[in-house]
């Protein structure tokens, strides 16, 4: 008997229909899994049989010959032993009810006894399975929650082969569907942070700069000695960043789902993430691939932040492969058969000494580095990466007479209200520019019509340069963060005391820095 059972796959962020066709026949003997099945696959048909033998059904022993459809397109993972298993059930009518499973997409990895393990992308299939008009979706109980999210969709967690059998065998019932209130879920859990700025004392020059940072969607470089509190700012920043909207917040929730971040029973991600490789990662790594293309850890930050701690520690090839990323916000893995897109929108922030000893330019200790060493250190980071990179702000240890202070700090709240006020006025300013969400998106020819700087302003700029020896890249750096300071300020225009600030975060771009 032939029976057809309903899958999916998984590539990049985004399922296709998989259609598994189980047909077993009287002669023969060796089972065959077709269709470009990977060896995960492949292995599935162990899990299968001892699943089968283990639960008290019989296992054929004539030839079965299961085919995944499209032929032409690799199949891979662990997903597929309960929709084989349900197949080969229905084939040898130990399933009565075949009928019913026409309705359903169903998908599970098998333990040997039957019982069902998590399987990656369920946000993905379920959102497939809901374009595609099925009446359900039956995942393992621990992505049910994550599935239960879409709309118009019934979705059926299980723990056991047994509940599926029985679920068909009752005529559809028996089952529950999950509920979600996700709205809720999502909304309360945006503001649930464990850190907040207040916690850090001192440091207001570094916390403008972030402000600064969050405001625009800027890049940004910390460059201090350590333990001057680089690490500690840097993962505050999340904390001030605009609360994710329930689009940006699907879309990271695929990335995380098809990557297998997502934990057990969860449901949107509700906060913008944060993610901080180690200087050892490789550029796969960093920025996806693998035979079977999988998300990098800058498609892992997508809609969140990126940061890069002792940034001269990482591979220069490492840093390089991160270059087109942040122009386009995208990754493309290209492989023979098939290409695939990852999101990769996505705030650098980064981290680094300023010389191999940690103390040039630090206000007490002196530098023990040998001539030239500063520069060489420095070097390791390529000028087109740091070309994109806005702010190079410099990071000075904290007094004691600031650590013991009873000064008030402000709080990642009274800070987030600032930057959700100039992003919302970007996002005005932009929405006739499909793309462009803040200003530091702004193309050339948008920052002529948009970043306008009076006469007093121009000369500002020009003795700036003149005297720090500016690099003609820095220009354009420096007006798009006085547009996003004077953003802050509720000003329509850019004062020549927003350059003034805009200016002195250009640390690198200054000559004579590094000695």
């Amino acid at each position: 008997m032939l029976v057809k059972i309903n899958g999916s796959a998984v590539y990049g962020v985004e399922a296709i229909p998989i259609i598994i066709e189980v047909n077993w026949m009287p002669s023969g003997k060796d089972p065959m899994i077709v269709g470009l099945p990977d060896s995960a696959v492949k292995e599935s048909w162990q899990r299968v049989e001892s699943t089968i033998k283990t639960n008290g059904f019989e296992m054929p022993r004539t030839k079965v010959v299961v085919n995944m459809a499209p032929a032409d397109i690799k199949k891979s993972g662990t997903a597929f032993d309960l929709p084989i298993a349900i197949g080969l059930l229905a084939a040898t009518e130990q399933l009565k009810n075949a009928a019913a499973l026409e309705g359903y997409v169903i998908m599970g990895e098998l333990s040997l006894d039957g019982a069902l393990r998590s399987v990656r992308g369920a946000l993905p299939i379920a959102i497939q399975a809901r374009k595609q008009g099925f009446k359900g979706l039956i995942v393992p109980k621990v992505n049910a929650r994550e599935a239960g999210m879409v709309n118009n969709l019934q979705v059926y967690g299980v723990d056991h082969i047994k509940e599926v059998v029985d679920f068909f065998e009752n005529g559809e019932q028996g089952l529950t569907p999950v509920a979600v209130n996700t709205r809720d879920e999502f909304f309360y859990s945006q503001y649930d942070f464990d850190i907040d700025f207040s916690d850090v004392k001192g440091q207001e020059n570094i916390k403008r700069a972030l402000e600064i940072a969050a405001a625009g969607g800027h890049n940004a470089l910390l460059i201090g000695p350590p333990g001057a509190g680089k690490t500690m700012l840097a993962r505050r920043l999340p904390t001030i960043l605009p609360p994710l909207t329930l689009q940006e917040a699907l879309e990271t929730t695929k990335i995380h789902s098809v990557a297998g971040k997502l934990p057990e029973n969860a449901t949107l991600i509700s906060r913008r993430p944060f993610r901080s490789p180690h200087h050892t990662i490789s550029d796969v790594a960093l920025v996806g691939g693998g035979g079977t293309p999988q998300p990098g850890e800058i498609s892992l930050a997508h809609n969140g932040v990126l940061f890069l701690d002792e940034l001269p520690e990482f591979k220069r090839a490492v840093l390089e492969v991160m270059r087109q990323p942040m122009e386009e916000r995208r990754v493309t893995i290209s492989r023979a058969k098939m290409a695939v897109d990852f999101p990769a929108s996505f705030m650098l922030v980064a981290s680094m000494n300023p010389c191999p000893c940690g103390f040039h330019n630090h206000p007490e200790r002196e530098c023990t580095c040998p001539p030239g060493a500063v520069q060489k250190y420095l070097n390791k980071i390529s000028g087109p990466l740091l070309d994109r990179i806005d702010l190079h702000v410099e990071v000075t240890p904290v007094h004691f007479n600031e650590l013991t202070t009873a000064h008030r700090e402000k709080s990642s709240e009274e800070i987030r209200e600032n930057v959700i006020r100039a992003r919302e006025a970007q996002l005005d300013r932009f929405k006739d520019q499909p793309g462009i969400y803040c200003n530091a998106q702004m193309s050339s020819r948008q920052l002529k019509e948009i970043c306008v700087v009076d006469q007093v302003g121009q000369a500002l700029l020009k003795k700036a340069m003149e005297k720090l020896n500016l690099s003609a890249r820095a220009y354009d750096r420096i007006l798009k963060m006085a547009r996003t300071i004077a953003d802050i300020e509720g000003s329509e225009n850019i004062k020549p005391e927003y350059l003034a600030e805009a200016i002195q975060y250009r640390s690198l771009d200054r000559a004579g820095w590094a000695g």
